[in-house]
């Protein structure tokens, strides 16, 4: 029996089969090198990044900004006609030139309709209940483009890609925004949900998926918008990714992806339908509006397109994409130059060293990954016409390629550490490399917040002011003239039901605007029964009229192909309730020529909408300061709106908080002014034909 105090020592011979090598711990295409068994960062799961990003999403569509006035005109106000049967008519909605696709438009009915029945009724209430619906549809689009990155690149990528997402300003403000460059923004950060994946024989649905969702934003959205789908294509076409295909088979495999893609693409084909269908029923006429947009911005002619509406130097999207993106804005144009760095000296870092003949290589795949942003913004910077909006649909992207770069350039730091102190081991406990990437998304969300905040308290004057006109104004005129009605003294607020501002109608109101024209945010802010219309000012281009008004012009379809076809019918055989859409307004044309009968004379107007710099005053004949005559108007309300051109650039540019940061800027007033005298006759003979109690 052996002692059990004794210790034996028993040797054994070397293992043949030594144990493995630790195996990757995801199945991304960038693998950690270091501490590769250790807890995996953290990450949101899909639901938990959807509630974050909702929260943020809807505050943005609660607070955020009008930027772009073709935002208002071009969709906000048809939106309004088919809501409320009036408002604002450019010469893009007009039958004769068609280029904005009213199928586009219809699909935000329903959001609108949707909060009369289930709220008050108030236009404001639409607004907000359509805005809040696109913040929705990005916010899902969002979490599940992360996802994906989390699932199919990296999950380090992933969780700095959310945080990108989560914080950046230019997302802040395009996910809310009524643009057909927002829905394309939606529609290819869906289709790169699919296009991560590597594509496979067996992975059918990644290639359906991905087309239908190019081909929609395309169709439905901005038709340019489907450039950023042509590294998808050439993968499909030319590249073996995911699969591995010998030699002998290539032609045969090559041949099964072409029919595949081409399937798809005619599945896609069809989305051409319902939105010919639409778009043809609202004009009267067969209208292919994604042909329509092509042909005036690229065919147009010298007398047409894009740069009759201004122009801009190469550097135009370089210095917006810093103002809305900051830091993240290089990283990101570094990202395929950082990649080839990473083939020298940080090879391991995509798993498969030195792929075999029939397969692709990981630094191929990820490299067309990274290539449609770099395609988007060399398209775009190559225009002379630059537009903010214009960028969208690469908004997702940029951030993507920042969080791929960052990831890379952690992984040139944990080489070189490696190579200093030769110890793998000291490397894995060292904080350096968390500290770094922390500190590059940290630094960018707080720059990316203090250019929100700018936004909010430097320019949101317009929004303010009509919301005062709306809610202290409109009551205050009605309260005077008794058509209010009056409630004891005492009575809880639950009890007082909401103001009604019907009666308004009658006083046959008109707020204007003038040189502030392009900042007016859109009739569903003005209560039904004030008309909006413009003076004239400084600015000698085409402004809007109003669907259904003034002379029309006569114009027949004969020459259309198949003229004669269905959607010749009458628009109510359709239950197209606006005819208007199919109207061809004389005053408007493609040429930017003004149009002097959209104008009224400022003794019209009972209310004006204009913006001050008293510190720095500047007038001329078509524009006084309005605000400056007190003997004609009556300051109303007034916010504080930044006057740039003398204010700070840091400054202005970001929000910094203290008195010392606030004093180099400097504001004018925003300001909605009354006329005393014309609007105290209507009150006189508002109460004159009040009923005696």
């Amino acid at each position: 029996m052996a002692n059990p105090n004794v210790q034996h020592i028993r040797l054994r011979r070397p293992e043949t089969n030594p144990q493995p090598k630790q195996p990757p711990r995801h199945s991304g295409i960038l693998q950690d090198q270091l501490r590769r068994a250790a807890r995996r960062p953290w990450n949101p799961s899909f639901s938990l990044a959807v509630r974050i990003l909702i929260l943020i999403r809807f505050t943005g569509a609660m607070y955020s900004n009008i930027d772009d006035c073709d935002e208002v005109f071009n969709f906000w106000e048809p939106l309004h006609l088919l809501d409320h049967g009036y408002g604002f008519q450019t010469w893009e909605v007009s039958p004769e030139y068609a280029i904005r696709s009213w199928a586009y438009i219809v699909l935000h009915i329903f959001p609108a309709r949707l909060s009369r029945l289930l709220l008050t009724g108030d236009k404001r209430a639409a607004f907000f209940a359509v805005r809040i619906s696109l913040a929705t549809i990005s916010t899902l689009a969002e979490a599940k483009f992360y996802r994906t990155v989390y699932e199919k690149i990296n999950e380090r990528v992933g969780r700095y890609l959310f945080f990108m997402l989560l914080f950046s300003a230019g997302m802040w403000n395009a996910s809310a925004a009524l643009l057909p460059s927002s829905f394309a923004m939606y529609m290819t950060t869906f289709a790169f949900s699919y296009v991560l994946a590597p594509s496979t024989a067996q992975n059918n649905r990644r290639t359906l998926a991905a087309t239908l969702l190019f081909a929609t934003g395309a169709i439905v959205g901005w038709p340019f918008a489907l450039a950023l789908s042509i590294p998808f294509v050439f993968e499909e076409l030319f590249i073996i990714s995911g699969d591995r295909v010998a030699p002998e088979i290539r032609t045969a495999w090559m041949f099964n992806r072409w029919k595949r893609l081409f399937t798809a693409g005619f599945a896609a084909a069809l989305i051409f339908i319902p939105v010919i269908a639409i778009d043809s029923i609202a004009y009267g006429k067969l209208a292919i509006v994604p042909w329509n947009i092509v042909k005036y911005n690229i065919f147009g002619g010298a007398e047409r397109g894009p740069d009759l509406y201004g122009t801009s130097p190469w550097n135009f999207y370089l210095l917006n994409l810093v103002l809305n993106f900051n830091v993240l804005t290089p990283i990101a144009l570094l990202s395929l130059p950082a990649l080839w760095v990473s083939y020298r000296v940080d090879r391991k870092r995509l798993g498969l060293v030195k792929p075999s003949p029939d397969q692709s290589s990981p630094f191929t795949i990820l490299a067309l990954r990274l290539a449609p942003f770099y395609l988007w913004f060399g398209i775009l910077t190559s225009q002379a016409h630059k537009e903010e909006r214009f960028m969208f649909p690469a908004y997702p992207l940029l951030c993507f390629n920042a969080a791929v770069t960052l990831y890379l350039m952690r992984g040139w730091l944990e080489v070189m550490f490696i190579s200093v102190t030769k110890s793998p081991y000291r490397a894995s406990q060292s904080t350096i490399f968390r500290t770094f990437t922390s500190s590059v998304v940290v630094a960018s969300a707080a720059i990316s917040i203090s250019r929100v905040l700018a936004l909010g308290f430097y320019y949101h004057s317009p929004l303010s002011v009509v919301y005062a006109f709306q809610m202290d104004e409109l009551p205050r005129l009605l309260n005077d003239t008794g058509l209010l009605p009056v409630f004891p003294p005492g009575t809880p607020e639950e009890e007082i039901p909401r103001i009604d501002l019907a009666p308004v109608k009658g006083f046959n109101l008109t707020m204007c605007v003038s040189k502030e024209w392009y900042r007016f945010p859109g009739h569903y802010l003005v209560p039904s029964g004030v008309r909006v219309d413009f003076v004239k000012s400084e600015f000698d281009g085409l402004l809007p009229g109003h669907f259904g008004e003034g002379k029309i012009k006569e114009v027949s379809w004969e020459n259309e192909i198949l003229a004669t076809t269905w959607w010749n019918k009458p628009a109510a055989w359709y239950g197209w309730g606006r005819p208007e859409t199919r109207h061809v307004p004389a005053g408007l044309n493609d040429l930017n020529r003004e149009q002097p009968s959209h104008y009224v004379s400022i003794e019209t107007c009972d209310y004006l909408l204009d913006l001050d710099f008293p510190n720095h005053p500047s007038s001329s004949a078509l524009e006084p300061r309005y605000a400056a005559d007190e003997g004609t108007w009556d300051r109303v309300h007034c916010s504080p709106f930044l006057d740039a051109s003398h204010s700070n650039l840091l400054t202005r540019t970001l929000w910094l908080p203290g008195q010392t940061w606030q004093s180099l800027n400097e504001f004018g007033d925003y300001c909605l002014l009354k006329n005393r005298d014309l609007v105290a006759e209507k009150e006189v003979a508002m109460r004159s034909r009040r009923p005696s109690p």
